[in-house]
């Protein structure tokens, strides 16, 4: 911007004011009053887990409004100051301002178009790595290595729930629970294949080598519990060991449960718990949380409508191509978003990534 002008700040005043409008803060704050009234009740403790989702619920509806609050405040104040200023030339001294507010304004604005349901919904995160042995399996760790760094700046926490490491180098799989402000309207966008090519330090002739590994995000919400129904004559139950290396207090015992969804062919298994209760209980969410996540890939209405002849995402839909040879460039398929530096991308570096294809839904 060579110039700051009167008309730079209205547009910004209005894009505020719209998304203000768009995030319906005063139901917010409605909301905001009912979940505070809730904290101060004697009792409101007894439920330990009960409570700390309701102080959950209030920090971020808090936080929301404020930092709304706030912008709508500082491109007023801006405004004010630009038109008590008569010179251009000390118009133009307000620009670092100017840029420094639209910057947090559009940071802010991506949470107009996470309004599903599931999208403030904290997300568990798979990455299975595709064939390739000890390449994918490098290639699964450094997407795991570049999605806690993109957790790490965004504020999120996460836990490693499941590993399974790789024989010589990398993983087979992860999975992780993300927890923060609307993680899976963030990461739902995630989910599909990511292909590397690169000259693999694996093989020995130099050679330039693809290969690919898969991402698979699903909310984490009690509501599911509501929306999908499974009867009990859709479900095989079967009571297994756990296998191959895995979290530091993953079950060894038979207390593990596979779970198989017939119509589907979705399998599920769970060996965190220490009873078979437990697991069984864990592994319907994940369960029902893939089931969701089909609605919403293929728009199906109702469960009933899922074919058995269904295939879950494979190979043939990939997302993002991570080029490092013989030229450098990280490029989204669906948003044609590029980066000519994918040592940045992998080192977490995802918002322009994220917040593109958030935009574009």
């Amino acid at each position: 911007m060579v110039d700051l002008r009167k008309k730079d700040i209205q547009d910004l005043q209005k894009d505020i004011a719209d998304t203000l409008i768009s995030l319906d803060l005063d139901s917010k704050k409605s909301k905001l009053i009912v979940l505070e009234d809730e904290t101060i009740q004697e009792d409101f403790w007894k439920d330990t887990e009960s409570a700390k989702k309701v102080m959950e619920e209030a920090g971020q509806l808090r936080e929301e409004i404020e930092t709304a609050q706030r912008l709508q405040a500082d491109v007023n104040s801006l405004s004010e100051l630009f038109n008590s200023i008569e010179k251009e030339t000390d118009q133009n001294q307000l620009i670092e301002e100017y840029e420094s507010l639209k910057q947090r304004f559009n940071k802010f604005s991506i949470r107009k178009f996470l309004s599903s349901k599931y999208d403030k919904a904290n997300a568990m995160i798979t990455i299975h790595a595709g064939q390739g042995g000890t390449e994918a399996n490098d290639w699964a760790n450094i997407l795991m290595r570049m999605y806690t760094m993109y957790f790490d700046k965004m504020g999120w926490k996460y836990n490693i729930t499941e590993i399974l490491n790789g024989g010589e180098t990398g993983i087979v799989t992860v999975t992780m629970e993300v927890t923060g402000q609307y993680v899976f309207g963030y990461l739902k966008k995630e989910h599909g294949v990511h292909r590397l090519v690169r000259i693999s330090p694996f093989n020995a002739q130099g050679l330039r080598q693809t290969t690919f590994a898969g991402v698979e995000v699903l909310p984490i919400m009690e509501d599911l519990e509501m929306d999908i129904q499974i009867p009990e004559t859709d479900l095989d139950f079967k009571a297994v060991r756990s296998s191959g290396p895995g979290g530091q207090n993953v079950n060894k015992t038979s207390s593990a449960v596979q779970i198989t969804h017939i119509p589907t062919g979705i399998t599920v298994q769970s060996s965190e718990q220490r009873s078979q209760l437990q697991n069984r209980e864990t592994a319907m969410k994940v369960l029902k949380a893939k089931l969701l996540r089909i609605k919403m890939d293929e728009r199906i209405e109702e469960i009933s409508q899922i074919k058995g002849d269904y295939k879950i995402a494979g190979w043939g839909n990939q997302i993002r191509n991570y080029v490092l040879h013989p030229y450098k460039l990280v490029k989204d398929l669906r948003t044609d978003i590029e980066s000519q530096n994918p040592e940045s991308v992998l080192d977490g570096n995802l918002e322009e990534f994220v917040e593109a294809e958030i935009r574009l839904q």
